[in-house]
């Protein structure tokens, strides 16, 4: 008997997982600066970290409810309230094992096999997954360097009369684009006209630089076919605790329940209560959060254009994608296989978050969510690169 392994396997498309750990190893063993995955280098507020440590000592060690702590589903529709206008029952609010998990148990509850789902590359590694897993088929719209811009005309073309599911990353990883008011109408009639659930990941929320972070939910007639998904590990620097939640219509949520149950049942007990009071901070800490990662962007920018890289400076998350032509590469995974020798630094090549292996060819992501003095000393080894490489 033969087993189908292999073919999900390619379905599921594990190639930037892959990467991610082959880059990392390379970082480890050649001493270089990794910038590579997408994950910070110092904590989240004290406050925060102290309220995990007194729900641990107190008691709240073993299973939470089933659709979350209470006190956090309660948090998250008073956090949407005050910084997105939306009305949210926190009956309509299941806390999930970080957004990852959010976004596979909505893709499985959507879909059946001969559904399709529309999404945009490059895309976070675990959409293929999930909608491999679910049977589904991935229909997907390129953004290109350097605007990252939606194209009507292919949207309109990846919709069919099997469309179920529209999974949208704003602002997104990994190009840091933010989807404008207008990109996000185009969205929604689409989905509308075919009757298409979007289920939004909105994990870097409050990583926007001087455009708004726009929620697709709040556009007319969104409201009652929109799951939301968001996080505490991006917002608060605490993505190894897994906290992450998404509402929407109460029907829409049970179904996301249902199979959220039998993924992990519940998880991150201790952590739900610390990141309910975190949600409630005030806002010099969001916009704290929001001018420092601007001026870490602005100094690895710096750093990349000074190596001769062609940028594309973010407007949202904390990766910045550069185009490595100028240097001579037009293969970005040969200069990423090279980079940590030349100037001891670490990236990705955007091509392992593509279908269309064409589409980006050239360009490498690199992520900014690091100390000041990293950023600093990778920044000056990018420099050093494109001196050497001018002379």
């Amino acid at each position: 008997m033969t087993l189908p392994r292999a073919a999900l396997t390619e379905r599921m498309q594990p190639f930037a997982t892959t990467v991610f750990a082959e880059m990392s190893a390379l970082a480890v063993r050649t001493g270089a600066i990794n910038l590579g995955q997408g994950f910070p280098d110092t904590d989240g507020p004290a406050s925060l970290l102290e309220d995990a440590v007194g729900a641990i000592r107190g008691g709240a060690n073993q299973y939470p409810p089933g659709p979350g702590v209470l006190e956090l589903r309660e948090a998250v529709a008073a956090h949407q309230a005050r910084f997105r206008g939306m009305t949210v029952d926190p009956a309509d609010v299941l806390v999930t094992v970080g957004a990852t998990e959010a976004i596979a148990a909505a893709v499985l509850a959507l879909t059946t096999p001969g559904d399709e789902v529309v999404t945009f590359e490059p895309y976070y590694d675990s959409y293929a997954a999930t909608v491999a897993l679910a049977g589904a088929t991935r229909r997907t719209v390129v953004l290109r360097s350097p605007d990252f811009a939606v194209d009507e005309a292919a949207l309109r073309a990846a919709f069919t009369d099997r469309t179920r599911v529209v999974l949208l990353n704003t602002p997104h990883n990994p190009t840091g684009k933010v989807f404008t008011r207008a990109e996000l109408e185009l969205v929604a009639r689409l989905a509308v006209e075919h009757d298409a659930v979007v289920v939004a990941d909105e994990v870097y929320e409050h990583m926007t630089y001087g455009v708004p972070h726009v929620p697709i939910a709040t556009l007319p007639g969104m409201a009652e076919r929109t799951l939301t998904i968001s996080s505490a590990g991006k917002t608060f620097s605490v993505t190894g605790w897994k906290v992450g939640w998404v509402h929407g219509p109460t029907e829409l949520v049970a179904a996301v329940r249902a199979v959220k149950q039998f993924l992990t049942f519940v998880g991150s007990g201790p952590f739900q209560p610390a990141v309910a009071r975190a949600l409630a901070l005030p806002d010099e800490y969001f916009d704290g959060l929001r001018a420092d990662l601007a001026r870490k962007r602005d100094l690895l920018v710096a750093g990349l254009e000074a190596a001769g890289f062609a940028t594309n400076r973010p407007d949202g998350t904390y990766f910045v994608t550069a185009d490595a032509a100028p240097l001579g590469y037009t293969d970005a995974m040969a200069l990423c296989w090279d980079l940590p020798e030349l100037a001891g630094v670490v990236g990705v090549p955007v091509r392992v978050f593509h279908d269309d292996q064409d589409a980006a060819p050239s360009l490498v992501r690199f992520a900014f969510c690091k100390q000041d003095a990293v950023l600093t000393e990778a920044a000056e080894r990018l420099a050093a690169l494109g001196a050497r490489l001018a002379h």
